[in-house]
């Protein structure tokens, strides 16, 4: 029998090991904090070229067998060009600054390490998290049948949500039919409709569902990005006169690039007319469930069959921290398998609460950990009160760029995203692009601030994406200023390098 040495031992996190995990987790979370302490930018501009080396250079295989070493080697290959999202000018991607309390959660959970599958893995875990997905539903207004699991992310979520339209619309297609159509039949038939401005993700998830190559149908948005309802009736029935049968509609409540928020309460109406499943992808919305001034904005959303919330983008809890709730609880079974080792039938019969059998993950961390403590320690309102300070940034700086003759903005967000872009005078579209790009790569060498990048119709722009509570208006113009500068400079220059003819 092998035998184990003292010092390997010790790293194990036992009862006998709790003054060393005091210690290293100190050591740790003091480096996190200096460094935090030390930003002034929310990057470096590192490039991967200049990274490389380093990371490839380390032999795994010889270990340091030293804390504070390792944590140095850990502060030359991530900590010190580390994006950091709590700045505020890091006005990028949908990447939230985040609360003490889930960081506290992320700690706890990280060292019990429960699983969210079995009982006999997480018990009062399993409770807890229902509980949040209880109270979740709850504030979407899904009713007393409803249920839900926690997610790696909205990917996920929009995924196992189109799972269960199409086993669903499956379902009913083979209920009605004479003749039990074979099943690859059916689902080269089956539809998802959703809009121009919709997430990529219900793109993928069909292709993960084995759905027809031309099965996701994008219907058009109106001048504020939002769906077209007139549109979709028409899609819908265009759809049932060429033999398609429509299994979901995916209405979005707060769109990546714009932020805009489809017409719920119509899109609803249109869905329950046809018989067909409405789910409302509310990733980057969901913020709003708590927001004491504009939880208006997702009215209709209690009519979906099922919804996508993102924690980690508009709650302000670390990666990852999702879940996806259904109106019909039953409709997750779709999501069920049943293993002697883990979940048998016979544990659902005595009535053994699990998590596993309405989730498409088995071993699964306790996210839902951290909204707890974010919950007991906050307060939903508090929550609340962060979002609305971001998407009140959002309205003065759409309104800031509107008003600067160096720039062009589009539809105005209901949320916290502006897309934008630099405009030189007189300058050609593949100029405007051009520049565009360089001032956004220019910015980011820099590390003084960074912001996204998007297409609207073809053409490249700029978008602010506005999470941190703590960005000002003053940050935001001084982002807007180095952008223009490194833009207008870019065209400068290209015009003088143009030959003359």
């Amino acid at each position: 029998m092998s035998t184990i040495d003292a010092a390997t031992r010790a790293h194990l996190f036992n009862a006998g090991s709790v003054e060393r995990y005091r210690d290293v987790l100190a050591r740790g979370v003091d480096r996190v904090a200096r460094r935090v302490g030390e930003v002034d930018r929310p990057g470096t501009g590192v490039t991967p070229d200049a990274l490389a080396p380093l990371v490839g250079g380390i032999d795994l295989d010889r270990p340091l067998n030293d804390t504070d070493a390792a944590l140095d080697e850990l502060h030359d290959v991530w900590l010190r060009d580390a994006v950091w999202f709590h700045h505020p000018r890091y006005l990028a991607h949908l990447n939230c600054p985040v609360v003490i309390p889930a960081l506290l959660g992320e700690a706890v959970l990280s060292a019990v390490n429960a699983s969210l599958d079995t009982w006999d893995q997480s018990a009062g875990a399993t409770l807890m998290e229902r509980r949040l997905i209880e109270w979740t539903a709850g504030r979407i207004g899904l009713g007393a049948t409803a249920d839900g699991v926690f997610t790696s992310g909205g990917t996920q979520s929009n995924l196992q949500a189109m799972l269960l339209a199409r086993e669903e619309t499956y379902r009913r297609v083979i209920g009605g039919a004479t003749v039990r159509p074979a099943r690859p039949e059916v689902l080269s038939r089956l539809r998802i409709i959703t809009s121009a401005a919709g997430h990529f993700s219900v793109q993928k998830a069909a292709k993960l569902l084995g759905l027809a190559a031309d099965a996701v149908l994008t219907v058009p948005t109106d001048a504020g990005r939002r769906m077209r309802t007139d549109e979709l009736a028409r899609t819908i029935d265009r759809c049932r006169r060429d033999g398609q049968v429509v299994m979901a509609v995916v209405a979005t409540a707060g769109t990546t690039d714009f932020g805009t928020i489809d017409p719920l309460p119509e899109i609803a109406d249109i869905c329950t007319a046809a018989g067909v499943w409405l789910h409302v992808d509310a990733a980057y919305g969901c913020g709003l469930l708590v927001s004491p001034t504009r939880r208006r904005l997702l009215d209709g959303i209690e009519r979906a069959a099922s919804v996508t919330v993102d924690y980690h983008k508009s709650f302000f809890q670390p990666v990852s921290s999702s879940a996806l709730l259904v109106r019909d609880g039953r409709t997750l079974r779709h999501a069920t398998w049943h293993a002697d080792y883990l979940n048998p039938a016979r544990a659902a019969e005595q009535g053994i609460p699990n998590q596993v059998d309405k989730s498409i993950q088995t071993t699964r961390r306790f996210d839902a950990c951290k909204l707890w403590l974010t919950l007991r320690i906050m307060g939903p309102d508090a929550i609340g009160a962060l979002f609305d300070q971001v998407v009140d940034l959002a309205a003065d700086a759409w309104h800031h760029l509107d008003a600067d003759p160096r720039f062009e903005v589009a539809a105005p967000s209901q949320l916290s995203t502006v897309v934008f872009r630099y405009v030189p005078p007189g300058a050609a579209p593949n100029l405007v692009d051009e520049a565009n790009l360089h001032a956004r790569e220019a910015l980011a060498a820099s590390g003084a601030g960074l912001v996204a990048g998007t297409k609207v119709d073809g053409a490249h722009w700029l978008k602010l994406t506005l999470l941190n509570p703590e960005t000002t208006v003053d940050d935001v113009t001084g982002v807007l200023d180095l952008l223009a500068d490194h833009a207008a400079w870019y065209a400068r220059t290209a015009a003088t390098l143009s030959p003359v003819g």
